[in-house]
């Protein structure tokens, strides 16, 4: 539950916590007809260069994660290598969740999550997650065909948007582009054989202290766009770093009762590299 929730965040918002998995987060994130429908990108090749000054090799991000005033585990980002995948760099970057020592020891959660996000498009080639909840176990990966425009997905093969994104990637892709307050951006989005086109809103500055730190931000808030409607069950905000950095520091997410936190603890940042 709690990588779910955490992915969520991290990747809806901006963006982001841990993926539109979760029922909770299932009760606002609808996803569009099919697979074709309600793209937000033009027709185009993977001939696109994203400038990424945003993040890099070695980068990592520890998070708590809560629910009201109590703690229930820790989840951390990291982008953990730079590799070579379809004859392209690629960075491949990593997220974790465990419980905590207390909720362990009735709920144990340990899980991992994958992608391999192209170093120059900044979009999604393979993206994989094994879970271990409680009794629950589920590993599941998918293939993504950017040339094609196809993600195969269970023996499935689906048509989706150009330069699609995955729960990971999202968040990677929103932090290299230019945030403006009262603009939105636009992402198309594939999580569990659903495309999830979405808006990302830039609401305002403000300052935010967290335990590693004060920092200037942006809120961000996503609404997914389902038929050419905007959903707006549920509300959930992240905090990025009002630099070229946009790290995100912040995430809450109010449920049916209290409110669902991802804050940061520490980070490193990475090298940034130009291709």
């Amino acid at each position: 539950m709690f990588k779910n929730i955490f992915l969520s965040i991290i990747s809806i918002a901006i963006i982001v916590g841990i993926i539109y998995l979760s029922d909770v987060m299932y009760g606002w994130a609808a996803p569009a007809d099919d697979g074709s429908n309600g793209s937000v990108f033009e027709d185009a090749g993977i001939d696109r260069y994203v400038e990424n000054d945003a993040f890099g090799v070695g980068e990592k991000l520890d998070f708590d994660i809560g629910y009201g005033f109590i703690n229930a585990g820790y989840a951390t980002l990291e982008v953990a290598d730079l590799i070579e995948y379809n004859d392209r760099p690629c960075y491949l970057v990593t997220s974790r969740a465990n419980s905590n020592k207390f909720f362990s020891s009735f709920y144990p959660v340990e899980d991992r999550v994958e992608s391999i996000i192209d170093a120059v498009g900044i979009f999604t080639w393979h993206f994989e997650k094994r879970l271990r909840e409680g009794k629950y176990h589920a590993d599941k990966s998918y293939t993504f065909d950017q040339i094609n425009h196809e993600v195969f997905y269970e023996g499935d093969t689906i048509g989706v948007a150009h330069y699609i994104h995955d729960a990971l990637s999202v968040l990677y892709y929103a932090r290299t582009q230019k945030l403006e307050v009262g603009k939105s951006i636009f992402i198309d989005n594939f999580t569990d054989g659903k495309h999830y086109p979405l808006e990302v809103r830039v609401l305002k500055r403000e300052s935010v202290s967290v335990k590693a730190g004060k920092f200037d931000c942006l809120v961000v808030e996503p609404l997914l766009l389902s038929s050419g409607i905007f959903k707006h069950e549920g509300r959930l905000k992240v905090w990025l770093t009002d630099d070229r950095i946009k790290m995100p520091v912040l995430m809450k997410s109010k449920v049916l009762v209290g409110s669902i936190t991802a804050e940061l603890t520490d980070y490193r940042l990475g090298e940034i590299i130009d291709f």
